[in-house]
Order: structure tokens, then C-alpha cells, then sequence
């Protein structure tokens, strides 16, 4: 949706909104914002508030410090009134005093993406799953305590955390957001809930404000949200699976051909390979964090094998039965962790990439992986994602199409970031090591 500034600020004094938050994204995938009073909307929708870029992560030295907030006008919403002051929110690029575009700003790392997805011909659709677990607090502290013992699909009063996920509906709905499904998962204290899906860019917005109100509404019911991965052992982690096809000018998804095998236009297939191909490469962006690899282990629904599948979760890529305009491709690995913008920008690109190169996945693999001896994973030529973040980075060192897409800046950024969050868990002497040793040894 696009807008212009005399249309939002029709909008802001409609819905008599005091304050205004900027919404931007660190390298990471944390929402970070500046939020100005009424007197200053004007100079805000001209794009020309400014702030600190030496104080966000990854962004640049306090020699050159100064960043410019460029709102997306078609990215506004009007948080729900309660009782205070009525806030708004725009999402936001980072751009650099000159208005140039920031190399170190996420969101324009999928713009770009998504640009080169428009200059052939198409338009890249994202559905996420994103799942998350609410926790009790005490005494204002978050612990890892769950609310219940429900599992799949329960219903209260086994699933206390049945009014928290409603109200966080509510907000959603609200706010714009089309939900379409909201349950139970697997795990006590796991929920999910899905919103439709929509262009990459406006998924990767939804779901940096789907996190910031499942947060907000969870803290209200004196439960603390979580989208760590694994944050229990035992039980099932926290996925992110994302629902990808891509779309032509004509709005006709040219991901689905009736009358090919399966049901699947090659192009479909190519860009499945693409992302089989770039899998250990993009790992580090979609899974970023050392815990996401607690998540990818056998055992727990979760994929660690590089192959696809018509109906069979157990590999890393899936294509639903659904066929016509909802035919897609279902990637497995990601975790609510990671950066949206980032996480989708890889994907894309190696998706893309397939299509280019004309990658072939080879054949859907049906059986049941998860027990599949190592012997006949080899004879099907299925490889592992990384096992840990160490060597998912180092499988990012080694993609020059991955690396590429984030640019010099965010690469490096990031790549530090993530060794050195490595070199601080393997120096730290964890429970599990002296419980297992301080009394054998």
C-alpha cells in the first residue's frame, strides 16, 4: 500500500494520535525505535528526523554516527487505544545524511532482493509460521516455568495461555494483520499463530511487529514471551517455517503447473535446488543464535537434512498438497530468532539463484528421514545443515551468493557478532559439564 504524506497525516489526526514511533531493524533483528510528539509528524514524514547510528549494533563508528529515518508512509498502523495517548507507527530505512540508502540498514538488503525479483518479473510472497512460548514470571522476573501442560492443539482449560493468545489476536486483528489460525503447539507454554501471507518486504514489517505485541500483550497477562528457539530440553523448539512462491506480473503463481510432475513448474524446482544449494550457507542468518542448534537436532520434528518433500516434514524444504494459486515451497530450517529482513533476502537469493543456474533438487524424498541410517542418507545423497553456529558461519565464509546479498558491511558486522557470541559459549563452564564430570574426573 502506498500513501502519501498529506493522506497520513489525515490519518494520524483522524485517529488523534499523540505520539509516533519510527521503527527500525539492527542487524540482528530487534526492533529498535525514536519516538517523536505531534509537533514534530511533519518533519518525521519528510524524513528527516535523525539519530544515533554509532549506539544501534552492527550500524557505524560514532565518527559517523548520523543516520536519517526515511518512514515507508504505506507501513502505518494505529497501535489499539488503551486508555493513554494514541501512538502510531511507521517502519523505517536507515539512510545515511545524504540520503543515500545505508549499506548496513537490513531492510534495504531485501529491497534489494525483492528489486531484482521485480526485474524478472516477478513478486516474491512470504507466509511465516512463527512460534514462540509464554513463560511465568515471578516477582517481575522472567522464568522458564511453563503456564501449562498442553500440547498440540489443546484447548483450555488445559492451555492457560488461552486468553494471552486471544488478546494478542485482537491487537493483531486491530492493527491489520489478517489471522488466520491461532493454537497450541507441541510443547507446554508453546504457541503459534499465523497471519496471511503478503510481498516479502511487508511479511518481514509484520512479523518485527508481531513479536513487539506478542511481548507487550503476554507482559499484561504477567507472562513473559520468549522466541528463543530451544529455551526447554526435552521438548520441542520453536520454528519459524516460511511459505515462499513467487508471482508474475499477471498475478498468476508460476510456481504451479498441473500438467508437470508433482504439480510443479521447473521454475518451482529450480528454486527449490537453489535453496537446498545455499542451505549451509544462509544457516547462520536463519538459525543465528548458538541456542538454534539445541533446536536442530533428530528427535524434535525439526529438519537437519538438505532434501525436499511433497508432504513429508522431515527434510528441509516441503511443498504442500495445496496446488493452483496456493502452491509453495515450505523451508523448514529458520527460527523466530532471526532477522526477518535478512532471513528472507537469503532465501530469496538462493531461491533466485536456482532459477538462474536451473538447479536441480533431484527427486522429493518421501520416506521418513529422521530414520534413515546415515549409510542410506548418503546413498540418497542428503547432507546435514551445520551442527552448530561455529560451523554454520563458517559455511556463510564459504557462500559467495549469500555474502553478496548482505553486502561487505552487514557481512562482516555479523560475522563477528556471531564468533564472538561462539568464543564466549565454548569458554563458559556449563551445568550439564559439572554435573557430568566434576565427580567422574
Amino acid at each position: 500500500m502506498t500513501r502519501t504524506p498529506t493522506e497520513v497525516r489525515a490519518i494520524l489526526k483522524e485517529e488523534k494520535a499523540r505520539f509516533l514511533r519510527l521503527i527500525f531493524s539492527d542487524i540482528h533483528g530487534i526492533a529498535k525505535n525514536v519516538e517523536i510528539p505531534d509537533t514534530q509528524f511533519d518533519k518525521a514524514l519528510a524524513g528527516e528526523i535523525m539519530f544515533d547510528g554509532s549506539s544501534i549494533e552492527g550500524f557505524v563508528r560514532i565518527q559517523e554516527s548520523d543516520m536519517l529515518l526515511q518512514p515507508d508512509l504505506g507501513s502505518l498502523r494505529i497501535f489499539p487505544h488503551d486508555g493513554g495517548d494514541r501512538i502510531a507507527m511507521l517502519i523505517c530505512d536507515v539512510a545515511t545524511p545524504d540520503g543515500k540508502p545505508f549499506v548496513g540498514d537490513p531492510r534495504g538488503v531485501l529491497r534489494r532482493v525483492t528489486g531484482k525479483a521485480g526485474e524478472l518479473g516477478y513478486t516474491a510472497m512470504m507466509g511465516p509460521e512463527a512460534e514462540f512460548f509464554l513463560f511465568q514470571r515471578h516477582n517481575g522476573a522472567p522464568s522458564t516455568e511453563t503456564h501449562d501442560r498442553g500440547a498440540y492443539f489443546d484447548l483450555a482449560p488445559v492451555d492457560r495461555g488461552e486468553e494471552a493468545r486471544r488478546d494478542i489476536v485482537n491487537v493483531l486483528e486491530k492493527m491489520g494483520f489478517e489471522v488466520e489460525a491461532a493454537h497450541h503447539e507441541v510443547a507446554p507454554g508453546q504457541h503459534e499463530i499465523d497471519f496471511k501471507y503478503a510481498d516479502a518486504l511487508t511479511t518481514a514489517d509484520n512479523i518485527l511487529i508481531f513479536r513487539h505485541i506478542v511481548k507487550k500483550i503476554a507482559l499484561k497477562h504477567d507472562l513473559h514471551a520468549t522466541f528463543m528457539p530451544k529455551p526447554l530440553y526435552g521438548v520441542n523448539g520453536s520454528g519459524m517455517h516460511t511459505h515462499q512462491s513467487l508471482f508474475d506480473r499477471s498475478g498468476k503463481n508460476v510456481f504451479d503447473a498441473p500438467r508437470e510432475p508433482y504439480g510443479l513448474s521447473r521454475l518451482c524446482l529450480a528454486y527449490i535446488g537453489g535453496i537446498l544449494a545455499h542451505a549451509k550457507g544462509f544457516c547462520a542468518i536463519t538459525n543465528p543464535t548458538v541456542n538454534s542448534y539445541k533446536r536442530l537436532v533428530p528427535g524434535y520434528e525439526a529438519p537437519t537434512n538438505i532434501a525436499w518433500s511433497e508432504r513429508n516434514r522431515s527434510p528441509l524444504a516441503r511443498v504442500p498438497d495445496r496446488r493452483g494459486t496456493g502452491t509453495r515451497v515450505e523451508v523448514r530450517m529458520p527460527d523466530p530468532a532471526c532477522n526477518p529482513y535478512l532471513a528472507f533476502a537469503a532465501m530469496l537469493a538462493a531461491g533466485l539463484d536456482g532459477i538462474e543456474q536451473e538447479r536441480d533438487p533431484g527427486p522429493p524424498v518421501n520416506q521418513d528421514i529422521f530414520h534413515l541410517s546415515e549409510r542410506e542418507k548418503k546413498k540418497l545423497k542428503i547432507e546435514n545443515l551445520p551442527p552448530d553456529l561455529y560451523g554454520a558461519v563458517r559455511a556463510l565464509q564459504k557462500d559467495e551468493l549469500v555474502l553478496a546479498t548482505l553486502g561487505p558491511h552487514i557481512s562482516e558486522q555479523l560475522i563477528a557478532a556471531k564468533l564472538a557470541d561462539w568464543q564466549e559459549y565454548i569458554s563458559i563452564v556449563h551445568p550439564w559439564e559439572v554435573e557430568r564430570y566434576l565427580i567422574k574426573h
